[in-house]
């Protein structure tokens, strides 16, 4: 696996949720290409938890939109908005895991319509949640327009 380069972490303001590393509530994820699948490793808290030791569902969702924006970033070099996320709790997940695994990749594009499956595997390696995010790509040029910079892989 090689680790994706943030290509938003340089600009003034950036303090995504997701994955800004100095934003203090934050989820700081960080990212890996495996393959056709973008792959990070989130390690979870109990101030995360709905139930007791629980992963709250709110923050699951929130893993994997952020994630599915990762796929678009790098897989079609854009950017996008969520247009639909549709979750399916299998198995709860702990909040006293040492780590939790996520998965993504494209299953269909439908010109600016990206499918996006995402799994979410606890420490065991137990598929504890699916969900399919369907987003709304921008151009190329557009997402240039905006500012947006390649998402590189360490090797490239």
């Amino acid at each position: 696996m090689k680790k994706i380069h943030n290509g938003w972490a340089d600009l003034p303001g950036h303090n995504c949720f997701g994955c800004a590393s100095g934003n203090p509530m934050g989820l700081h994820m960080e990212f890996f290409e495996d393959g056709d699948d973008v792959v990070s490793t989130w390690h979870p808290h109990t101030h995360a938890q709905g139930w007791i030791n629980t992963l709250h569902g709110g923050i699951q969702a929130a893993l994997a939109d952020e994630i599915a924006s990762w796929v678009l970033f790098r897989k079609l070099q854009t950017t996008g908005v969520t247009a639909k996320l549709e979750v399916q709790y299998k198995k709860s997940i702990s909040t006293l895991d040492d780590h939790i695994t996520l998965r993504a990749h494209v299953t269909q594009q439908r010109r600016n319509l990206v499918d996006i499956e995402i799994g979410i595997f606890n420490a065991a390696g137990d598929l504890c949640t699916i969900a399919h995010a369907l987003y709304f790509a921008a151009s190329q040029a557009k997402a240039q327009a905006d500012g947006f910079k390649p998402f590189l892989v360490e090797e490239e």
